[in-house]
């Protein structure tokens, strides 16, 4: 399956860019590890309640312990655990594939254009794919550092289809390395969308290298939001199971650095 990267603009149009993040009540709390699940944009967005249906995964790992996290139908926060010791925490969320319907091409070739994607309406059509009327399938992936009595730890690739991995810690460190996993591979010379939040919210933007690496200075007291998209065709099975033409993968991270 061919795969494409997903460029994402610092004018982003609230109808083109909706993340999916896990949110901290307290990025170094002291016992219990508390957090939203947040649909919208530039650190905007809707709380959500946790839901069985619409979860793949719901995790904390530290070091080598991992432990499912179990919520009931309708909490909100959609996240909440007791730490598995001190430490570096990683939240780890996957969705379950949802779908959406585009209503006719323009609105498609619009989010694509948005977006730089190597879709076009020629490859559209040469696809045989209706111009109205079609539908995209896509997944999230998203994962938050939570610092519990200790800075100490590191986060690692965790077997998402696609994933951003820090290769640095955010609570010891002045710069942060990133690397974009698809499939467990490195994906190169994509586009990374960068939130930064204090009393506003900055967005920059950075590219990954021929490895996969990206790299961003931190600022003190300052929570960043990392985030990175794919769009490919889906296999056979999904695409009779949802309709979909298109799928979207999106990989998020996000994390604070003390002051």
């Amino acid at each position: 399956m061919r795969i494409f990267a997903l460029v994402l603009s610092v004018v982003a149009a609230p109808v083109f860019a909706h993340e999916l993040w896990i949110e901290p009540l307290d990025f170094e709390p002291d016992s219990r590890v508390v957090a939203h699940l947040v649909n919208g944009q530039e650190f905007e967005g809707t709380e959500l309640i946790y839901m069985e249906r619409s979860t793949a995964r719901l995790e904390v790992h530290l070091f080598d312990q991992a432990q499912d996290i179990a919520m009931r139908l309708g909490d909100k926060p959609a996240v909440a655990v007791d730490p598995l010791g001190t430490g570096l925490h990683v939240l780890v969320y996957q969705s379950a594939p949802a779908s959406l319907t585009y209503r006719d091409w323009q609105k498609f070739q619009d989010f694509s254009d948005h977006k730089d994607l190597a879709a076009t309406l020629e490859a559209h059509q040469a696809a045989g794919y209706p111009e109205d009327q079609f539908k995209e399938v896509y997944t999230r992936f998203s994962k938050s550092l939570v610092s519990v009595g200790s800075p100490d730890g590191a986060d690692s690739y965790l077997g998402m289809e696609a994933e951003l991995v820090a290769l640095d810690n955010p609570y010891t460190s002045d710069e942060m390395s990133v690397q974009l996993l698809y499939q467990g591979e490195p994906l190169a010379d994509t586009q990374v969308e960068v939130f930064a939040k204090t009393d506003e919210v900055e967005i920059s933007l950075i590219r990954t290298d021929a490895t996969g690496v990206a790299t961003l200075a931190l600022e003190p007291g300052v929570t960043y939001m990392l985030d990175a998209a794919s769009l490919r065709t889906p296999d056979a099975a999904l695409a009779a199971e949802t309709g979909a033409v298109y799928e979207t993968l999106w990989a998020n991270l996000t994390f604070h650095v003390p002051e």
